[in-house]
């Protein structure tokens, strides 16, 4: 949601845009779930790799592209890289123990074990990552480690690794970061990364012993594969090679020009990889930007209780563009006007009930189907003519180009909730004005002031209607075309003085936002209990 926002606001603005994601088919994730299900992991990947990204089509994610890593031209980008970082001596290889499964005659390497949090205490920590306190481990750390194959405790067996010793980029990352980004990265992002790196930065294997991944491209890699955080990244670079070759571009200026702005929206448990080890990776293969901003959000929980996908403590997107038909808008405005920016956030059914009944129908809807339905009760849907302005009328007016920049200033900070917020403060100023004004009294004593006030609520929706394409796309764009206006915009005209000009026709009033009943809501509390 973020990314969108940021996206779709940049491009408003004129930026040449490049907005890419993919599926991560990679990693153990992908084998466990094969085994559990009786499939191949390609088979598993195709089926999910189909339902992500169409649900991410109809849910409104502007992707300019949205690829896979089980892609040839990501398998091929991946191992150029890792070659050349191997040929540049980027790399060392170690023979370590690592936990080994005797019954299943397989290594363990990050999921398929589990075990006690040497950092926390937390009990089913996997061997790659603890999801209680979000520590990046490595299978060994794990204090009574399992195997999730067989149950056994596994054993030690002796195995060789590649390792990017992450400890030469010390210098340069608490130079570009602490140094360099002190003052425009988020609090939280900044102090996790002064963490890493006030603990001290440590090699970190980039292979793994897999059947399942972009097979090692050196000699000795036989049946080992890229670490899934070693490729995962590349990934970006994969996708946008893949979009270039799509549309006839370039690919090499959105990764090697020293004016691209690269940056990253992610969650907090993927800091690590994307300011510590993703950048130490382009520095040491050396052509690529490096990322500008990396704006992490915190968690966002479930009815009071951590996302669990594992057991289906989860709002499932493809479910809910289903169940909740047409209402797009709505989730992308309860999941921005509470995301976890600077906390953890908790989502629930009922506050999601809240903000489209409270703000979405009764501000943002009630004012723009007042102000529609008043038009062509008035003046046949044509915009009125204004007489003369009065304080109020100038105070309306002076609010509506304060506004949009107060967006403006928001999204350019990565302060979306914030954003979000003055964007409705648009409605507001709109819902306000006809309140106060009253031109269903008027309009028998007074239709000259009317047609003033009907002409200032106008140009009240026709800059909410662009300011809220980042946000709101779908109803933007219905928003637009019951006010005539066209679809193309630019936030630039958010400049003018007028938007909506005397004699411009609207289109029938049709309702933007509707009430969700009481038992939808309780149809999704239940079934998360019955999960």
């Amino acid at each position: 949601m973020p990314a969108d926002i940021y996206a779709r606001y940049l491009r408003l603005k004129g930026k040449d845009v490049l907005f890419v994601c993919g599926s991560d088919e990679h990693g153990v994730a992908i084998s466990m779930r094969a085994r559990k299900e009786g499939k191949t992991p390609q088979q598993i990947i195709d089926h999910y790799h189909g339902l992500i990204k169409t649900s991410f089509e109809d849910f409104g994610i502007s992707f300019d592209y949205y690829g896979r890593t089980s892609d040839s031209v990501h398998h091929q980008t991946a191992s150029d890289f890792f070659k050349k970082l191997h040929q540049q001596g980027d790399f060392v290889e170690q023979t370590t123990d690592q936990l080994y499964d005797e019954e299943a005659q397989q290594f363990l390497a990050d999921r398929f074990v589990v075990g006690t949090c040497p950092k926390c205490g937390h009990t089913e920590a996997y061997g790659d990552q603890c999801e209680a306190c979000g520590s990046s481990l490595n299978a060994t750390d794990l204090i009574d480690p399992k195997s999730t194959l067989s149950g056994s405790t596994p054993t030690l067996k002796a195995t060789k690794h590649w390792f990017l010793p992450l400890e030469r980029y010390q210098n340069f990352l608490e130079e570009w970061i602490l140094k360099g980004h002190a003052d425009d990265w988020k609090p939280n992002v900044y102090g996790q990364v002064k963490s890493w790196l006030d603990d001290g930065l440590k090699p970190r294997a980039v292979t793994r012993d897999l059947d399942w991944g972009i097979p090692v491209p050196v000699a000795g890699g036989e049946n080992k594969v890229l670490y899934v955080w070693f490729d995962a990244p590349i990934g970006y670079i994969s996708a946008t090679k893949a979009w270039a070759k799509t549309n006839g571009k370039d690919w090499k200026p959105y990764w090697q020009d020293s004016d691209t702005e690269l940056v990253h929206f992610i969650g907090k448990d993927n800091i690590v990889f994307h300011c510590i080890i993703f950048p130490a990776m382009l520095k040491a293969e050396g052509s690529y930007v490096l990322p500008e901003n990396v704006p992490a959000n915190e968690f966002l929980n479930l009815e009071g209780q951590k996302l669990s996908t594992s057991k289906n403590w989860a709002v499932w997107l493809h479910e809910y563009l289903q169940e909740f038909p047409g209402k797009q808008d709505v989730l992308r405005y309860a999941l921005t006007a509470n995301a976890p920016e600077t906390k953890d956030n908790d989502f629930t059914w009922r506050d999601f009930q809240a903000r489209n009944d409270s703000e979405l129908v009764a501000i943002y809807g009630n004012f723009i189907n007042r102000i529609l339905v008043l038009t062509h009760k008035y003046y046949d849907g044509q915009v009125p003519t204004p007489n003369d302005l009065t304080q109020v009328d100038r105070e309306t007016l002076e609010a509506l180009r304060d506004l949009p920049d107060q967006v403006a200033n928001s999204l350019d900070a990565y302060r979306f909730r914030e954003a979000s917020q003055t964007m409705m403060k648009i409605a507001r100023l709109g819902n306000k004005y006809l309140a106060d004004e009253e031109p269903w009294k008027k309009i028998k004593t007074d239709p000259e002031r009317v047609q003033t006030i009907m002409h200032t609520a106008l140009q009240v929706a026709a800059v909410l209607s662009l300011v809220s394409i980042p946000f709101l796309p779908h109803t933007a764009e219905k928003l637009r075309r019951l006010l005539g206006l066209p679809q193309q915009a630019n936030w630039s005209e958010l400049s003018q003085d007028e938007w909506l000009t005397p004699g411009s026709q609207l289109q029938t009033p049709e309702l933007l936002f509707e009430r969700i009943d009481d038992t939808a809501i309780e149809a999704q509390i239940e079934k998360l209990q019955n999960a």
